[in-house]
């Protein structure tokens, strides 16, 4: 078992698709293919589960894919190492997607200027499929809503965020759910914890959500309220980076709701010299942030 077989595992798994995962390593599928076949027949084991067009890890393939992520970050590690403890090697971080369109760009131009030896590679999603991402190992530290609430993460701070509830501009001001009981609500999909943020406000105000419809861009979201047909909830930061925000009401949540943080996590005893350079970079740019160090959960 070689560990060029076993990234082109990881590929395959993550991907779900053998082409795919040749796009994301610039192979073509059927050396691809071979390679897997190769890896099942060495196991003896079959590796994945063929259904429609879609690949299905085997409860085989799921243990190997946690020992194939492990066994990645401690290649990384002993690159590093022998590097001189430089970053170097691949570095998968997930973001929110308002955290991509927002806080990560400046962040992303200064790492990938300092340690060009680091393939990063970045993947958004709700904050609820990226966590379940660094704890299969997927990932190698993502940026969620935090703080940390679950064993054996770590994490730092990176900002505050102010949660605002956005309508037509001919809408009145809006105090409590009740406000706009009734209207569609535009939203991410399930494990968007901005999502769970808002349904938790209606349930506050004992008021049932309307229509949820979901949809999964900002941009949207936005064109959307514009056009009247609801209403959605956003970070501040997120829909004063968005052409056309003039054209929306703006409404703060009341406490505890208004709030929210942005926190870098990571699994516990898992960070190497590319995550570390990613944190002491991190934490230079943050502007009045308390100094606390990396948490337990």
């Amino acid at each position: 078992m070689e560990f060029s077989q076993l990234r082109i595992f990881q590929a395959v798994a993550e991907e779900g698709s053998v082409t795919r995962a040749a796009e994301r390593l610039h192979r073509v599928p059927s050396n691809l293919s071979t390679r897997l076949r190769q890896l099942e027949e060495q196991l003896g084991v079959e590796l994945f589960l063929r259904e429609r067009q879609r690949l299905q890890l085997s409860p085989a393939g799921k243990v190997l894919l946690d020992y194939a992520s492990r066994l990645s970050s401690l290649r990384d590690e002993a690159m590093a190492a022998v590097q001189g403890g430089q970053p170097a090697g691949d570095f998968v971080l997930g973001t929110m997607y308002s955290s991509a369109a927002t806080h990560l760009p400046a962040l992303l131009a200064r790492y990938h200027q300092a340690y060009p030896a680091v393939n990063l590679q970045v993947r958004a999603a709700p904050s609820g499929e990226l966590l379940e991402g660094l704890l299969s190992h997927r990932l190698d530290a993502a940026l969620v809503d935090g703080p940390p609430s679950l064993a054996g993460l770590d994490g730092v701070r990176l900002c505050d965020e102010t949660l605002v509830l956005i309508t037509s501009p001919q809408h009145p001001v809006v105090y409590t759910a009740k406000d706009v009981a009734g209207k569609a609500v535009f939203a991410f999909r399930q494990g968007c914890s901005y999502r769970m943020r808002l349904e938790a406000w209606y349930a506050h105000a004992h008021t049932p959500m309307g229509r949820v419809m979901e949809i999964e861009s900002y941009q949207s979201m936005l064109a959307c309220v514009i056009a009247g047909a609801g209403v959605a909830l956003m970070a501040q930061s997120m829909l004063d980076s968005l052409p056309g925000r003039e054209r929306v009401r703006v409404h703060r949540l009341q406490a505890p709701f208004d709030q929210a943080q942005t926190w870098l996590m990571w699994r516990q005893g898992m960070c190497g010299a590319n995550l570390q350079a990613w944190v002491d970079l991190q934490q230079s740019e943050t502007i009045d942030r308390p100094s606390e160090a990396a948490i337990s959960a």
